[in-house]
């Protein structure tokens, strides 16, 4: 930081030091670069003569619902730490943590359904893809949700007291995974 900056230029707004670890930046383009990859694998495949389109189960739609209920449980708690209220923050990431949990025990619900109407991993690529899609974004919605409840643990210890960084980063990322969930599913559902 410059010696003319003060600390308030200092900061972002999402309440942490800049620059944000360079770690959480190689981790954000990884993941994006590795669902671009496999969307750009099923904009191709989905012009073989076998593509045949699957209907997703509604309870896609109401998992959509819940992660994206999470995401504001996030802002809720990084507005309540920004207040000073650790027991609020505390609370919400757990509230977020939980709808996460949630969101992939929906997931296997769909899936359960895919298959008690014959359409199993094989069934043909359309069915394959969304496997392979929600199954790698259900391990990195399972690693959001390690990181909510990291986050969770140190502000129960008071560790946002005076700046949020840590809390700011799993923010971060569990926005990003909910992103990336929505631009699979309308790329999903549009074919």
């Amino acid at each position: 930081m410059p010696a003319s900056m003060t600390l308030e230029q200092s900061t972002s707004s999402w309440g942490g030091r800049r620059p944000y670890p360079i770690g959480l930046g190689v981790v954000l383009v990884t993941v994006a670069m590795l669902f671009s990859a496999f969307v750009a694998a099923l904009l191709v495949r989905r012009t073989g003569a076998d593509w045949t389109g699957i209907e997703l189960p509604p309870l896609v739609w109401a998992n959509t619902g819940i992660l994206l209920v999470s995401s504001a449980a996030v802002e809720f708690a990084r507005r309540a730490v920004r207040r000073g209220s650790t027991e609020t923050a505390v609370r919400w990431l757990g509230v977020a943590a939980t709808l996460g949990l949630l969101f992939l025990a929906g997931q296997l619900a769909a899936w359960h359904e895919l298959t008690a109407q014959g359409l199993a991993l094989a069934s043909g690529p359309h069915a394959a893809f969304f496997y392979l899609l929600s199954g790698t974004h259900g391990a990195h919605v399972l690693a959001g949700v390690v990181a909510l409840f990291w986050a969770r643990a140190r502000a129960a210890r008071g560790a946002y007291r005076s700046q949020a960084s840590g809390l700011t980063h799993a923010a971060i990322f569990w926005h990003f995974v909910g992103g990336v969930w929505l631009l699979l599913l309308a790329v999903l559902t549009t074919l």
